[in-house]
């Protein structure tokens, strides 16, 4: 019984440990306004996320005026005056305001029981950003229409599910590790042969954590292939992974952990055996002599 119920906490330990890190990720990391902002300010300066938003801004300018022949020519132009203001100050600061606002009406939406759609209202930011090119004489920044635009961040039939799996998180963010590392402690303590539960436990939670780190890999490639086609697949791989950096991270220290352990225990176990088994008799020299004229 003690054999069997050993096996069973370890077993159940080692489960929970790519849930117990994807809930505490999705809790501490995603579901925290400030550190969501502080994960995705890095990215306003890199060349990826740059250039899609130039593409976009630049898309815009373009559709509100008639350049004729010349059209390729302004584009250009214009495409670089909005590539060189995305590496100043203020579109870094519009992109922390833009990412603050659209967490903040997502977490409101998803903690309370209203039943519409999340949207963002994305004229603050449109009009900072039309101020600050025209300060630059970027050329047609003055036609940029600032409207009260409302993008659709969530839509109503998908908030009813996602908030009752967004409430589980929150719960499971801080029990299922705690519960992990208390059946983890419990099948070592029952265990009739605790350095070999110590090694499976070990093993068992290095295989948890690539099993996590294969289901990142693999969600990434469906989240990029999920994409419509104006999207920019380079520029959401970039928010992907800055998103998932904490989470790959730890992953990649529990399995290295793990197998460290594992290694560690089974080497000490070796040895101890090693040393407890008895030497084997030497024959004694008047069974050597029968056994000569034998």
């Amino acid at each position: 019984m003690r054999k069997v119920l050993s096996a069973l906490l370890i077993v159940l330990a080692c489960v929970l440990v790519p849930l117990g890190g994807l809930s505490a990720w999705a809790k501490y990391e995603v579901g925290d306004t400030g550190r969501y902002v502080d994960t995705m300010a890095p990215l306003a300066a890199g060349p990826d996320v740059q250039g899609a938003i130039a593409d976009t801004v630049t898309d815009g300018i373009m559709s509100e005026v008639e350049v004729g022949p010349l059209e390729g020519e302004v584009r250009a132009y214009v495409h670089r005056a909005v590539r060189s203001f995305t590496g100043t100050a203020a579109f870094r600061a519009a992109w922390n305001t833009a990412n603050r606002t659209a967490h903040h009406a997502v977490l409101r939406a998803l903690r309370s029981d209203s039943q519409g759609a999340v949207t963002l209202d994305l004229a603050p930011v449109t009009a900072r950003l039309k101020a600050q090119l025209a300060d630059d004489s970027v050329p047609l920044a003055g036609r940029i229409p600032v409207e009260h635009t409302e993008v659709t961040v969530l839509r109503a039939k998908e908030l009813s599910s996602l908030r009752k799996g967004f409430h589980v998180l929150e719960i499971a963010g801080f029990w299922l590790p705690l519960a992990a590392v208390a059946l983890a402690v419990g099948g070592i303590l029952l265990a009739v042969h605790r350095r070999r539960a110590v090694t499976a436990t070990a093993l068992g939670t290095a295989l948890g954590a690539a099993l996590l780190a294969l289901a990142t890999v693999v969600g990434r490639a469906l989240t990029l292939a999920g994409l419509p086609e104006h999207v920019s697949r380079a520029a959401a791989g970039a928010v992907y992974d800055a998103l998932t950096s904490t989470l790959r991270t730890a992953t990649w220290f529990i399995l290295a952990l793990g197998l460290t352990v594992a290694l560690a225990t089974w080497f000490t176990d070796h040895r101890a055996r090693r040393r407890a088994a008895p030497a084997a008799p030497a024959p004694a020299p008047e069974q050597e002599r029968k056994r000569a004229r034998a």
